[in-house]
């Protein structure tokens, strides 16, 4: 079985990545009884931890072996990064860019029951909530911040590194909070491409295979936070502008009021919820091109595997099935 890493692993600076797989690796070694390779405690490419969600969803939907226009297209926003990933048509993979992403190919192909799937799968580095936070408050330099709540003055760490979380003498306001949000986006980076969503990446030129999403992991758990929906649900039809209101709800409350606002907000996210909201609402607009009124599916990847009674979780075997034909 393998080890692999995600997008936090990915941005450590220097060799403290290796360093953490190493110690991992002489955990299996030298205390576990579990077959064991070197090579298998690796750090995941972009492009293959923004491919399993779509082939674990796909094999749960039972959409997996048929055609293309017939899957779901899956967005992943974990901690580090977030990640868009759908099928498209073999006129859309012929025409794909050929700029390199860092990542590999835009587009790969995958075979899945025996289907050969065009796949637009790219993992956008920083821009998982937890590194976004950090990003929309490197653009105040230190200064007090349009997305923080009134009445809060402290910090907010990742990576390391520690940044100032101090609120306007007005408090959070989302007009202002939303122009942070963009600039951090770099929605208006040059675009070398036909068609971008942001930071100058190539949108895989839409289609049949994303006209319905399946969005997951911190867009559920915020959603779950806040109302929008019930919490431990497998999954629920929300739009883009449910977390647009919630936002606005948001940004109008002091700190010392979010609780009894969002009696379910974890204390963690209590100074920065209407960064969250706002952030969440601007990426699936601005950032993915969505209709704020378009229809999506939030998904608790842990609920909606238990949802399926008497059905075996097939994520093994679907990432076998796709590293073997890569």
């Amino acid at each position: 079985m393998a080890w692999q890493a995600t997008a936090g692993l990915r941005l450590l600076k220097g060799d403290s990545s290796e360093t953490i797989l190493e110690a991992v690796r002489d955990l299996f070694k030298n205390e576990s009884s579990l077959e064991y390779k070197a090579e298998w405690v690796t750090v995941l490419e972009g492009s293959q931890e923004a491919a399993y969600l779509w082939v674990a969803i796909n094999y749960l939907l039972g959409t997996a072996g048929k055609k293309y226009s017939e899957t779901v297209g899956t967005i992943d926003l974990g901690g580090g990064s977030v990640e868009m990933t759908y099928a498209v048509s073999k006129e859309i993979a012929a025409k794909a860019s050929k700029i390199s992403t860092g990542q590999g190919k835009y587009v790969q192909d995958k075979y899945l029951k025996g289907t050969k799937y065009h796949l637009y799968a790219y993992s956008y580095l920083n821009y998982g909530l937890l590194a976004a936070r950090a990003e929309v408050l490197k653009v105040s330099r230190n200064y007090s911040h349009p997305c923080i709540l009134y009445g809060y003055h402290g910090y907010y760490t990742y990576n390391g590194v520690v940044y100032r979380a101090l609120a306007l003498p007005s408090g959070s306001n989302m007009k202002k909070c939303r122009a942070f949000v963009l600039k951090a986006l770099k929605i208006n980076a040059p675009c070398k491409h036909k068609n971008c969503t942001f930071n100058g990446v190539w949108n895989g030129g839409s289609g049949a295979g994303q006209k319905n999403l399946y969005v997951a992991s911190f867009f559920y758990d915020i959603a779950s936070e806040v109302g929008i929906i019930e919490p431990n649900v497998p999954s629920q039809i929300v739009r883009p502008v449910d977390f647009k209101n919630a936002a606005k709800l948001a940004c109008r409350t002091k700190y010392k009021d979010i609780k009894s606002v969002f009696p379910k907000i974890d204390e963690r996210d209590m100074p920065v919820i209407c960064l969250d909201l706002v952030y969440e609402y601007s990426l699936l607009v601005n950032g993915f091109g969505l209709n704020p009124f378009q229809k999506i599916t939030l998904v608790n990847e842990i609920e909606y595997k238990n949802s399926f009674i008497g059905t075996a979780w097939p994520l093994g075997a679907a990432i076998d099935a796709v590293s073997s034909h890569t």
